[in-house]
């Protein structure tokens, strides 16, 4: 059954109770106003009846008992003859001569059984007290026309307050009924459109875990290539080091060789050469490694950008994915770079041997060519320096290479953890689903019910 006939029915239900409440509370007053109006009668009748009695010598005492307790019920009120207690101050004042006009003709009685002189006094204060009975019952009457016009008129005052009551309940039941209808309504509707979002919700966080898995997935690509070139900068480290044991052991030869050199002369044009060719390549050299150390340096900003990204983690990792590709080509460069290292430093040892070599024939013919001697062991010192700084920069990127690994680790950490966190989203974005989905329900069954 729906809220409005329920509430109806109540309305109803609630005026018809009281309108038989109150045909009940009419019906106890008028039969309480009748019992009074009857018995104020009887004693009127029954006093009047032993007064004839006596005067025919025919006493009832049993008749006189039964007035006496009469008159006090009507007084007093009486459980066992229904009757209240007399309220009204006319009656109950007319009631209180009766009782005393009684008495006395009691008396009057008593006399006149012993001396019959006293009939003319009792049959004069019979008179009296008829008309004070009379006058009783009138007033008795009178009370209850009285409180039946009082009660309906309370009965049609209270008829029609049901009847507004009624129409009241009635419209504030249609006024709430339509106030739930709208409530419900916009209920189920804003239920349905929670729903809506929550599968757009659904989706949208499911395709931001797929992006999460792949950047992941390419963070850690990024990783291991990063690794990677710290390894090889290990390697040309390790290799310039040689280098740079080589170059010192050059020039130790050369010192060596320089007390014997006495014929050189044919072969200072190719020592010379020599020392072009390793001039050049120590320029190459030194411009290789400033790019090395340019790239180092993008390579620490790259980084510092890819934790800043990782930290943010705003919209899915497109930043970090960004700053991942140029970490990725400067690895690469850094890569080429070192490549291009290993081959300059292997032309050198391969020029060094070579000016040993000729250094060595030239030792018998070119006592002139200590002076130039000299020059070459000075040109393998400012090698063996430039050697170091190849040394030095590729420690720097080997540091700076593994310090980004560890950042890339970091990032892949806080990737696993925006990971973790889609999936418990989507997790409680399923639970907000399904409880929409419960009131939605509700909002249906409780306009079914409106």
């Amino acid at each position: 059954m729906k809220v409005r006939t329920q509430l109806n029915a109540t309305a109803i239900g609630i005026s018809v109770i009281a309108i038989m409440n109150l045909g009940v509370i009419v019906f106890q007053s008028s039969d309480k106003d009748a019992r009074v109006v009857n018995y104020s009668g009887v004693v009127r009748g029954g006093t009047q009846r032993i007064i004839k009695l006596e005067l025919q010598d025919k006493p009832n005492e049993e008749l006189i008992q039964k007035m006496n307790s009469l008159i006090d019920a009507l007084i007093n009120g009486s459980k066992e003859l229904k009757l209240p207690s007399a309220k009204d101050s006319t009656y109950r004042t007319q009631m209180e001569e009766v009782k005393k006009s009684w008495a006395n003709i009691q008396e009057l009685i008593q006399q006149a059984r012993n001396n019959n002189s006293y009939d003319a006094q009792l049959l004069e204060a019979s008179e009296q007290l008829f008309q004070q009975t009379n006058e009783m019952v009138g007033v008795a009457e009178k009370i209850a026309n009285d409180d039946a016009k009082f009660l309906i008129i309370f009965q049609e005052v209270t008829f029609a307050f049901s009847l507004l009551a009624v129409g009241l309940i009635i419209f504030v039941s249609r006024r709430i009924a339509g106030t739930l209808q709208n409530f419900t309504e916009n209920l189920a509707v804003s239920s349905t459109q929670i729903a809506a979002t929550m599968d757009e919700q659904e989706r949208t966080i499911s395709e931001q875990a797929s992006s999460v898995n792949e950047t992941t997935t390419t963070v850690e690509e990024l990783g291991a290539t990063t690794r990677q070139t710290a390894q090889q900068a290990d390697v040309s480290s390790q290799g310039a080091r040689q280098a740079l044991e080589l170059s010192e052991t050059g020039t130790e030869s050369v010192n060596r060789t320089m007390a014997g050199i006495n014929d050189l002369q044919d072969k200072v044009s190719a020592i010379a050469e020599q020392i072009v060719n390793l001039s050049e390549q120590t320029g190459q050299i030194s411009d290789i490694s400033e790019l090395v150390t340019d790239v180092a340096n993008q390579t620490n900003m790259l980084a510092l950008n890819a934790a800043v990204e990782a930290a943010r983690a705003g919209e899915q990792g497109k930043g970090f994915t960004v700053v991942a590709g140029e970490i990725r080509k400067l690895a690469e460069q850094s890569k080429k770079s070192a490549e291009k290292i290993n081959t300059l430093v292997g032309d050198i040892q391969a020029a060094i041997n070579s000016t040993i070599m000729v250094t060595d024939q030239g030792q018998k013919t070119a006592i002139e060519g200590i002076k130039l001697a000299e020059s070459s062991a000075t040109t393998f010192k400012s090698i063996a320096d430039a050697v170091n700084n190849v040394f030095v920069n590729s420690q720097q990127i080997s540091m700076s290479s593994k310090q980004q690994a560890v950042a890339v680790q970091q990032v892949v950490s806080a990737m696993n953890a925006i990971n973790l966190g889609a999936k418990e989203s989507s997790t409680g974005i399923g639970q907000v689903k399904s409880a929409t989905s419960e009131l939605n329900k509700n909002a249906t069954n409780l306009q079914k019910l409106v």
